[in-house]
């Protein structure tokens, strides 16, 4: 027969063995939890990343050369000036450069001002215009090479080089 002391140990020892079992399973629960969050956010950012990538447009049969389109332009602010752009390129208002929805970057294009005829070539490096009725944002210096400043906003063509 065991003695009380005895008894009481034992039930001691079972209760500690029973706590440690709770224990790790609340970790392992916590764990499962915490796999499930990151997962979660992982997938978020997935997601994020694919839509504010440029999309594939399969109608130019995976080439933009030769596309064109007629809308308005404008031109950047100076408050951009020396701010990174989409595709991670610092903005130089003196440099030729555009934003377009959805040519990729890097693209060259010829913009064509449809009231004199003058025409520049810029290099898409931003993502824009996001004004309705506008099809690109020129840089300062492209824009006051085939208009006036004054204007703010021309009507041109522009033509995937």
């Amino acid at each position: 027969m065991r003695s009380p002391a005895c008894k009481r140990v034992a039930s001691v020892t079972g209760r500690i063995e029973e706590e440690k079992l709770r224990i790790e399973k609340r970790r392992r629960e916590e764990r499962g939890k915490v796999q499930h969050i990151q997962k979660g956010l992982l997938l978020s950012l997935c997601l994020l990343l694919a839509a504010c990538s440029s999309r594939y447009d399969e109608s130019h049969g995976g080439s933009w050369r030769g596309y064109s389109e007629t809308g308005y332009a404008s031109y950047y602010a100076d408050r951009y000036h020396g701010k990174k752009t989409a595709s991670g390129e610092i903005y130089r208002n003196n440099l030729n450069s555009a934003a377009h929805m959805e040519l990729p970057f890097g693209s060259m294009v010829r913009v064509t001002n449809l009231a004199n005829g003058k025409s520049v070539v810029v290099k898409v490096n931003d993502r824009g215009a996001f004004k309705s009725g506008r099809i690109i944002d020129l840089s300062k210096s492209a824009f006051s090479t085939i208009g006036n400043i004054r204007d703010g906003i021309i009507k041109v063509k522009i033509e995937v080089l």
